[in-house]
């Protein structure tokens, strides 16, 4: 696969609300997620598909790094058919494209084609279960991050386990109430810090990581305890005994 040089990428026009405070707050909280679940995860190809305002590959090993979106990036293209190789990617990053993917299904089909097997899986996504989900139940405009689909923690899990890509560690993040004002989200902190200790259920983003397994397929291990060639053509170093010869009794 040939290699990518990342490079500054213009900014969507739908994706100016990440540069607001919560938007800001939202990617510092979601870039230490990926830098936490990514750094021991090894391979050539990595895939980062959208928020390409953030680098989250940024701490991945892999030395190959291609920034996917749809209208910017490495590559151009749409998530749910992604011009690469069948078992080519070690490593996927999917920040919040489930819920605003035409087709989710598909994108997460294409995503289990191109990974390799026990290749990683990374996404975030917005938890229906907070404030944040109520906002967008109750918002009524139609922009971002307000406009996508709401999607559970438990049905991500679901798709995942009939594609195959078993479910490895997850959680949730982002606790306090989604309001665009520096001052009032920095004076949440101590209700952000309680919600995440005694309510983790109800943080406003969720993230997952997942590894591709792939059936009727297991290592070899040598088995060192086992000699090498059968025991009855090994040849002893002790030296033989000799054969005595009976001595035959006369016939009288």
């Amino acid at each position: 696969m040939k290699s990518f040089v990342r490079e500054e990428v213009a900014t969507p026009p739908e994706s100016d609300w990440l540069k607001n405070p919560l938007g800001q707050y939202l990617l510092s909280h979601e870039k230490t997620i990926y830098d936490q679940n990514i750094t021991d995860i090894f391979g050539f190809n990595a895939l980062q598909i959208g928020l390409l305002e953030m680098d989250l590959l940024q701490q991945s090993r892999i030395p190959k790094r291609i920034h996917v979106d749809s209208k910017c990036g490495d590559v151009i293209c749409e998530s749910n058919y992604l011009p690469f190789a069948s078992s080519t990617i070690d490593l996927v990053c999917m920040p919040h494209v489930l819920e605003f993917s035409e087709d989710p299904h598909q994108t997460l089909r294409e995503v289990e084609r191109v990974l390799v097997p026990e290749g990683h899986l990374v996404l975030t996504g917005f938890n229906p279960m907070s404030t944040w989900g109520l906002r967008r139940r109750l918002s009524k405009c139609k922009h971002m991050p307000w406009c996508g689909r709401n999607l559970t923690l438990g049905r991500i899990k679901d798709w995942l386990a009939l594609l195959g890509l078993e479910y490895v560690s997850g959680g949730h993040a982002v606790y306090v109430i989604p309001v665009n004002d520096a001052h009032w989200i920095a004076r949440q902190k101590h209700l952000a810090n309680f919600s995440a200790k005694y309510f983790p259920m109800i943080g406003g983003i969720y993230y997952l990581v997942a590894k591709k397994r792939v059936a009727n397929m297991h290592l070899l291990k040598p088995n060192w305890k086992k000699p090498i060639v059968k025991s009855g053509l090994v040849v002893s170093s002790h030296k033989p005994r000799p054969i005595k010869n009976k001595k035959t009794s006369s016939n009288k």
